[in-house]
């Protein structure tokens, strides 16, 4: 394998287990960095903030800057900076991801006839309220943006159990395509942790456990990809998938 100047690494399934760090992790990413790779670790869990990813890793071993870390909602911060930095949002979300939103300077819409914005995320204080205010601003002609909700949703330990997606239901009911998805499998969010290392994301290697999302949007991104068998992917799901990384590994200590 080539060495690459940015990696771009999942974290559960990839660089840890729930609390315990993949075997080598540690060793491999301490190489990675003696030799001047950058590195910056990509989660699509909305329910925690960079820092508290940061401290994670700092805690098991690996020390890590908040600036190494990119989250669903550091993404859709950076896309709505760039592209709607006057927006009023309507949060279908919890409460961490409302109050980052808020703490980057967003305006929150107080009625559905002034949103601009819904965005969808992972919700479990999720109830028929939140459902109607949307449903009226997206048929008032609010966009629909969504940042995480693509059949997955995180949960306290890290992993990532089935539990449908509010994307089909919000289009079926208001007749709004999703205009944008900022999360995974959105190649966008690995073009924001390709910003967050500085590096040109041609020269980037995407490392994840899932087909699926992890190499498909590294794919789409257009950087090389490197699936682990640490996670969720087996070499029969391998085999009988379409989706082909450039790499596969036992595990991140066959990085480096």
């Amino acid at each position: 394998m080539k060495p690459y100047p940015g990696y771009i690494f999942d974290l559960d399934g990839t660089v840890y287990r729930g609390g315990r760090l993949i075997p080598g992790a540690a060793e491999t990413l301490a190489r990675l960095r003696a030799r001047s790779a950058r590195v910056v670790f990509l989660s699509n869990n909305p329910t925690y903030t960079r820092e508290q990813y940061a401290a994670k890793l700092a805690r098991l071993g690996i020390p890590c800057a908040v600036a190494e870390v990119a989250n669903s909602t550091y993404a859709v911060i950076r896309e709505l900076q760039r592209d709607a930095p006057a927006a009023r949002l309507y949060v279908v979300g919890e409460p961490v991801l409302v109050n980052e939103l808020r703490d980057a300077g967003f305006a929150l819409a107080a009625t559905p006839e002034e949103t601009d914005i819904v965005l969808l995320a992972f919700d479990r204080t999720f109830h028929y309220g939140k459902w109607l205010f949307a449903h009226r601003a997206l048929r008032r002609g609010a966009q629909l943006w969504a940042t995480n909700p693509d059949r997955t949703c995180p949960t306290e330990e890290g992993d990532t159990p089935d539990c449908g997606s509010l994307i089909p239901a919000f289009e079926a009911s208001s007749g709004r395509k999703l205009d944008r998805m900022t999360g995974k499998p959105s190649p966008a969010i690995v073009r924001v942790a390709a910003e967050c290392l500085g590096v040109p994301i041609g020269d980037c290697l995407m490392v994840g456990d899932r087909l699926e999302t992890d190499v498909l949007m590294g794919r789409n991104a257009g950087c090389d990809t490197a699936v682990v068998l640490t996670g969720i992917t087996t070499p029969d799901m391998l085999a009988g998938s379409d989706i082909r990384p450039d790499y596969v590994l036992q595990s991140i200590a066959d990085l480096a």
